[in-house]
């Protein structure tokens, strides 16, 4: 089994390439820079593993660097602007397809872009696998084994701790600047509309707080319709961290910054997931995901999914998580890594 990791030198990527060094695997590292390639083997302990040198620019190269995978793991943010450029030179290879973006433009077009392709190719693209989407579209699919169908889903994220963002994450917020500042899209009775006010402004945790929420462009607002009957869906997050992402750092500054939190800050962090679904009738569904380290928590998610996609487990296409994968099989793997999940259909 070879996995491949591009964008190998990067924050994430070292901590993708330090979980797939705890399994029995074969790996390869891929980047533009042969230096930095070598020493994010080195950081990870990896020395041995196969290096190549390849941008998502020169796709002839690209392809020679990615053949003979079977799964490739794209850590290469932003992926706006060049995250298709690999997924067509992994599907050019017979490769199955990954990434861990958080761009819901980004992985609305490789959607519509690559689903015939992929297809054909018998290979599966599986576009951000991360802490997020992934744990959030599964347990939409439990929720609506067990209440749907449904008339509207709302999605929560609130994060507290964790230190500032990675460089790659910054520069993310800074091309899908224009999507945050809109909120992103919203699913609407069969279509993604952008610009539409967030129905709900509050949402209270499980522990009892009420939080200020506004709209942003969450990427499970794109893969739960696919598999969720569902007329309305949206995602919201803190108030006050939709308006900290709106006003982003230079692109000058960002490179001075540390490369992302330290494993300190990240073990303090902690992250809860709400999915609020109410039916037809207006009863209210709710699932709730916990957990620590957004960034050890997508490492975790992205190893999990390629090696289940390298055992042959989901079907050909371009697909969401629950489309991919057994939800329950795959939620219980992640509670080994501190992920809890919970379903309340009994809600006053």
């Amino acid at each position: 089994m070879l996995i491949t990791v591009f964008g190998a030198n990067g924050y994430q990527a070292k901590l993708v390439l330090g979980e797939l060094s705890r399994h029995d695997v074969d790996l390869r590292l891929v980047g533009r820079n042969a230096e930095r390639v070598d020493a994010a083997a080195a950081a990870v302990g990896i020395v041995g593993a196969d290096r190549r040198v390849a941008t998502a620019e020169d796709h002839t190269a690209l392809v020679a660097a990615l053949a003979g995978s079977d799964v490739v793991i794209n850590c290469a943010g932003p992926f706006t602007g060049s995250g298709e450029a690999v997924v067509r030179a992994a599907i050019d290879v017979g490769a199955h397809y990954l990434d861990t973006s958080g761009e819901q433009l980004y992985l609305k077009s490789i959607f519509d872009t690559f689903a015939g392709a992929a297809e054909h190719a018998g290979v599966t693209v599986l576009p951000s696998a991360n802490d997020g989407c992934v744990p959030t579209d599964l347990l939409a699919q439990l929720l609506a084994e067990q209440a749907g169908p449904f008339a509207e889903i709302t999605i929560s994220h609130v994060i507290t701790g964790g230190g500032g963002p990675s460089r790659g994450s910054l520069r993310s917020v800074l091309a899908t600047i224009d999507a945050m500042s809109m909120g992103g899209l919203a699913y609407d009775n069969g279509h993604w509309r952008t610009g539409l006010p967030a129905r709900r402004s509050t949402v209270t945790l499980p522990d009892g707080r009420s939080v200020d929420v506004a709209g942003l462009p969450l990427c499970e607002v794109i893969t739960i319709p696919r598999h969720v009957q569902v007329g309305y869906v949206e995602g919201v997050v803190e108030a006050s961290l939709k308006a900290a992402l709106g006003r982003p750092i230079p692109t000058e500054l960002i490179q001075n910054l540390p490369e992302g939190p330290t494993e300190l800050d990240r073990n303090r962090q902690r992250f809860t997931y709400v999915l609020d679904a109410v039916d037809p009738e207006g009863k209210p569904t709710r699932g709730v995901i916990q957990g620590t380290d957004t960034y050890g928590t997508t490492a975790v998610v992205a190893v999990e999914a390629a090696r289940r996609l390298a055992a042959g487990e989901s079907k050909p296409g371009v697909l969401a998580p629950a489309q991919a994968f057994d939800a329950t099989g795959f939620l219980e793997a992640l509670s080994h890594h501190g992920l809890s999940w919970t379903i309340d259909t009994d809600m006053a």
